[in-house]
């Protein structure tokens, strides 16, 4: 039976539950709060790894999380390499994921839209 993706993005989807896990039980820091890890993205040769995030707060917030991540990405590393089965652990490099914010941003215009057509009398779509 053929592999239904390749060993890169099998080894993001185990660091994404991981991370997640190293995240909630071993990150203390106060600027991380409370994250969601949207993607992993594993370079070919499993050497980097770019982990996209998200919070549900502020845009300050946000680049405050991102800061304390990267800098305690080293140990997050230390923590991986245990868990997983691989003979190099990639180095970890966390980003902001604008996605999650831009597509609530999307929906608000969009019902905006909505609530304008539909406030203007004598515009019968019939």
């Amino acid at each position: 039976m053929a592999k239904d993706f390749p060993r890169s993005r099998r080894v993001a989807e185990q660091i994404q539950r991981e991370l997640a896990d190293i995240i909630r039980s071993e990150i203390h820091d106060p600027r991380v709060g409370m994250i969601t890890i949207t993607e992993v993205v594993v370079t070919h040769d499993l050497e980097h790894a770019k982990v996209y995030f998200t919070v549900f707060e502020s845009q300050e917030r946000a680049q405050a999380a991102a800061r304390a991540l990267n800098h305690a990405a080293g140990f997050i590393r230390a923590q991986l390499g245990p868990r997983m089965r691989l003979r190099i652990v990639p180095q970890i490099t966390f980003v902001y994921d604008t996605s999650v914010a831009r597509g609530a941003e999307l929906s608000r215009l969009i019902d905006e839209a909505v609530a304008d057509d539909n406030a203007r009398p004598g515009d019968d779509n019939a």
